[in-house]
């Protein structure tokens, strides 16, 4: 396994902080060996004061003695940050892009020969060690190098490495799904006041249903129809609640809201936003 002499983050927001925290609590990597940038002074003071580690104003300055540079800003100020940092970059260095929608060829272009890039498309689960990433390589990004950016994203969660064709439908998926499972949470929670429930009990036990049914399919690798009919018995409350759910097209509403954050991932990245 490829290791790291230093690792600098440009961006310390959510998702930095959330990777940065994952990577100490795993021991990878300690905090003398991360350096990160951030623009805002409260926000530096408050990770150096947290995790132990050098917190600067300067991009430049953040990624000129690392080997691994993780990109954690917005897919919108990417070019710039990137015609920032490349002539500070080293020769052999990683850099990995989580900027939603931002092909692999245009951040290698901005970087110049020799860049190895691995993009990545993570969820907000990070902030919890709980995320789920898609990775994929750049031209000249090498099996270790994928393997070291799994050992990033792994120690806030799980990652897969896909092809990059793949990483807007991910971005659809994972990358977005935590909206719509709030929303499934709310909605519960809604109805369990609607039935009787306190608000808190109600959103509790929204909550903790949630997570136990997700816990159920990773642990038992079971395919989540089966576990439902575990749930529906014959003339039983489940089977009519499901067929409520039929009846109001919550599969098909998931599955539009999948394909439509897709196609919005690739209009965010320059693409046309149809389907390939």
């Amino acid at each position: 396994m490829q290791t790291m002499a230093q690792c600098a983050f440009v961006g310390a927001g959510n998702m930095g902080e959330a990777l940065i925290k994952g990577l100490l609590a795993s021991g990878f990597v300690g905090p003398e060996r991360i350096v990160a940038s951030e623009p805002r002074q409260g926000q530096r003071q408050r990770i150096a004061e947290r995790y132990g580690v050098r917190m600067i104003e300067s991009n430049p300055e953040a990624v000129a003695k690392a080997d691994l540079v993780v990109l954690a800003v917005k897919p919108q100020i990417l070019d710039k940050v990137l015609d920032e940092v490349s002539p500070a970059l080293q020769r052999d260095v990683l850099v990995i892009s989580i900027a939603a929608g931002k092909a692999i060829a245009g951040i290698e272009a901005r970087l110049g020969q020799g860049a190895r890039v691995v993009r990545a498309m993570p969820n907000v689960a990070c902030l919890v060690g709980a995320g789920a990433t898609g990775l994929a390589g750049g031209a000249r990004a090498k099996p270790e190098d994928l393997a070291l950016a799994q050992k990033v994203f792994d120690s806030v969660g799980m990652s897969v490495v896909l092809d990059e064709s793949l990483l807007d439908a991910v971005t659809g998926l994972s990358g977005s799904g935590p909206a719509y499972i709030f929303m499934v949470i709310e909605a519960l929670s809604d109805a369990g006041v609607k039935v009787g429930l306190s608000r808190w009990d109600a959103f509790a036990l929204s909550a903790q249903t949630v997570l136990g049914a997700a816990k159920l399919v990773i642990e038992t690798q079971e395919h989540p129809g089966r576990l439902k009919d575990m749930v529906c018995s014959p003339g039983g409350t489940a089977i009519a609640a499901v067929h409520t759910l039929e009846q109001g097209g919550l599969r098909t509403t998931l599955i539009n809201a999948v394909e439509v954050a897709t196609v919005r991932s690739r209009q965010l990245g320059g693409g046309d936003g149809n389907a390939k």
